[in-house]
């Protein structure tokens, strides 16, 4: 449900299965008052073209429509007794380009093709005033939509990228092999507690990369790395096994980079 704003009259668009009804009672207030509007609708459907122009529109959009009761009516029209509500134009004709509803938005909704031709019973002016709002309304929600599917695409990148941090950027934990290595170099125990392989693994595993393992870090995992180069000599200090100080890099460097990408993903997502 959408309200409209014409000439200081708010008209009430409803969707109904993806189609857009404007209320024609709301339409007739804005020539009479409410008293009076059901008149202005029913005298406006008893006209015969009126009349020719719901059932084409019917014929065009309904495969439902009863034309022998449409015909019916159009022998009818511009006799001085006949009188046709919507109510029954919908009842004997199986139409839906025009509703009833009743209950808080209740009233006499026709489609927006329909409105807007009634829109002409009210006064021309009123009718242009009426579809330039329309479109404003159907430009906005363009808009809207198009804002949730961006909205619904960060998310769905949001996951994807969750999944390769997941999989690919998080160090993994060391195996009982690795851990049982003894590493000469000290780089190497931080290459490994970090990228997994020493310096050595990685030239051998990208002999077509230039430079070294560590040129080719996330800023992330250099952040990472200037802390545990500086907790490393700590623990050095502290006389640690370098086994035990490999176990215990290896951990904080998980726990550093899931913290850091989980703060990147908090400012990618907002």
């Amino acid at each position: 449900m959408a309200k409209l704003n014409v000439k200081d009259v708010e008209i009430t668009v409803l969707s109904i299965e993806e189609r857009d009804y404007i209320s024609l009672t709301d339409m007739a207030n804005a020539k009479e008052n409410d008293s009076r509007a059901a008149d202005i609708i029913k005298n406006w459907i008893r006209t015969r073209y009126t009349l020719e122009f719901l059932g084409t529109w019917e014929q065009i959009n309904n495969p439902n429509f009863k034309v022998v009761e449409f015909d019916h009516f159009k022998t009818q029209a511009g006799l001085p007794s006949f009188v046709l509500s919507a109510s029954e134009w919908i009842e004997r004709t199986n139409a839906i380009g025009v509703i009833v509803k009743k209950g808080k938005y209740g009233g006499t909704y026709a489609h927006k093709d329909i409105a807007f031709e009634f829109g002409s019973a009210i006064s021309v002016p009123f009718k242009l005033y009426l579809i330039t709002e329309f479109q404003k309304l159907k430009e906005q929600e363009q808009t809207q939509i198009g804002w949730t599917a961006k909205r619904e695409l960060a998310k769905l990148n949001y996951h994807i990228h969750t999944d390769a941090i997941k999989h690919h950027l998080i160090p993994r934990e060391l195996s009982p092999a690795q851990i049982s290595m003894v590493y000469a170099n000290e780089a190497d125990v931080l290459n490994v507690a970090l990228f997994g392989s020493t310096a050595k693994q990685w030239r051998e595993e990208n002999p077509s990369l230039k430079g070294n393992i560590r040129d080719y870090a996330t800023i992330n995992q250099l952040v990472c790395l200037t802390n545990m180069e500086n907790l490393n000599a700590l623990f050095i200090n502290e006389k640690i096994p370098q086994k035990e100080r490999l176990i215990k890099l290896n951990k904080i460097a998980i726990q550093q980079i899931r913290v850091l990408q989980e703060a990147n993903q908090r400012k990618l997502i907002k």
